[in-house]
């Protein structure tokens, strides 16, 4: 099994590859943000990219979209200390085949890393829960909103929350600054919003990042 570790830790990188490891799991490489999760699985082709969510520059929740579109057959499990319930939905939405917490033993980690090698799919036992109980019920994953955010936009929104400048981003993003700034002024009208604070502040709910600037 080869593993690739996402995570903007280092510390959490170490202790997940220690633990790995020992266990006679090959970690291939390792990625301190979500771009790097990306390109790092299309350059070492491992069988899991277990990721974390809030990371900078592309969320854990896109990066697994983008994952799980672009290398068919790839399986992602979310590893994050949020347990909350539109982050657990938007990454089994986007593709991921698991979803643990970061309170687990490692036993629970190796666990779901054999589960989603398999072609299953591994929850942490209070988030499946939760998810079994959606499907009694008939509901359905989320109540996307009217008019949904292209991948673009998502990517644009996050960089902004994140503090970083037009010129910034659209380096990052390799397009022009006057299409970063189409972009952001679309998000506003889109959302309903008027300020880059309340932009800042739509991300972190969504959980496009986690710090507020």
């Amino acid at each position: 099994m080869k593993v690739l570790l996402a995570d903007d830790h280092a510390m959490m990188r170490d202790g997940l590859r220690a633990i790995l490891e020992k266990a006679g799991v090959d970690v291939v490489g390792e990625a301190a943000n979500g771009r790097e999760a990306v390109a790092e699985a299309k350059r070492l082709h491992p069988d899991v990219v277990v990721i974390d969510i809030a990371m900078p520059k592309l969320n854990g929740i896109d990066a697994t979209r983008r994952l799980t579109a672009e290398l068919p057959g790839i399986r992602v499990l979310a590893l994050s200390m949020n347990a909350d319930r539109r982050y657990v939905m938007a990454m089994l939405e986007a593709g991921a085949a698991g979803y643990l917490l970061k309170n687990a033993a490692s036993n629970e980690l190796l666990t779901a890393l054999e589960a989603v090698t398999r072609g299953q799919t591994y929850l942490s036992p209070a988030i499946a829960e939760y998810v079994v109980d959606r499907a009694l019920r008939g509901e359905s994953p989320s109540h996307p909103a009217a008019r949904p955010l292209t991948t673009r936009e998502r990517e644009v929104l996050q960089l902004v929350a994140e503090g970083k400048s037009s010129k910034e981003i659209a380096s990052l993003l390799q397009i022009a600054v006057a299409t970063v700034e189409t972009h952001r002024r679309q998000l506003m009208e889109k959302l309903e919003l008027r300020s880059i604070a309340d932009l800042t502040r739509y991300a972190i709910r969504e959980g496009l990042t986690t710090t507020e600037r």
